[in-house]
């Protein structure tokens, strides 16, 4: 998937230079000339990363980065400011105000890029590029290929995106709502019952070992269990001889 980010910057000349470099390296961007057009945005849909300039008009980009993590929905989300001031001190109060990076002006594109991938990596690893493992079962983001055991997984893109997202938390448990949020995106409104749907489909799809790699955890929602079950056959084989 796409990793999405909101770039609030109002110089138009740097805002067009970020959209087009993360473009090209395959994110989808959003823009924000201020810190109000940036928190009506996101009260239509959360990205998966901020960018902020500091020097932003009537409210500052520091201040936008505090109210965005004290606000519930969005105080999860990846900071990342951006700003002519390099001092020490610039950077500290930066990150004392919730930024998880901080970019110094001018910089180079493959700077900006790979900061912002270490960032999703961190925070959001569901949107990175990196393959990913679990008790025999590999999915590649890239090559959109799922394995279990070595044999080739059949799925459709929503039990992808929902496989992509538990295979990045292993053992976490998501409610149906965080898995909405999550996975379809929080500005999609539809049933939670529809979770329910694609857990199913996602288990069919995983054949025999779906119930033990997809857990549901009563009264909770759903996890993957990254530990590798064992048959009963597996079991009575490797029994310790009495």
């Amino acid at each position: 998937m796409a990793a999405r980010i909101l770039v609030v910057e109002d110089e138009p000349a740097v805002q067009e230079l970020m959209r087009y470099t993360l473009e090209q390296a395959g994110m989808e961007v959003f823009t924000a000339a201020s810190a109000e057009d940036a928190l009506e945005s996101l009260r239509d849909e959360l990205p998966d990363a901020v960018l902020i300039d500091w020097m932003l008009p009537n409210k500052s980009g520091l201040a936008l980065a505090r109210e965005l993590r004290e606000t519930t929905r969005t105080a999860d989300l990846p900071l990342i400011i951006v700003t002519a001031r390099g001092e020490e001190a610039d950077r500290v109060k930066g990150l004392d105000q919730g930024a998880d990076d901080y970019v110094v002006k001018p910089f180079s594109p493959r700077e900006l890029v790979a900061r912002i991938q270490a960032v999703l990596r961190r925070r959001a690893p569901h949107t990175s590029d990196a393959a990913l493992a679990a008790g025999g079962l590999m999915l590649n983001p890239v090559s959109h290929e799922v394995t279990l055991n070595d044999s080739a997984v059949e799925l459709g893109p929503t039990e992808f995106r929902l496989l992509h997202f538990f295979l990045a938390h292993p053992e976490r448990v998501y409610t149906r709502a965080q898995l909405l949020d999550q996975v379809w995106g929080d500005h999609v409104f539809i049933e939670e019952r529809t979770v329910d749907v694609h857990i199913r489909r996602l288990r069919v799809a995983l054949g025999d070992e779906g119930e033990d790699l997809i857990k549901t955890v009563r009264g909770s929602g759903y996890k993957l269990s990254a530990a590798k079950p064992h048959s009963a056959g597996y079991a009575k084989a490797h029994a310790t001889p009495q």
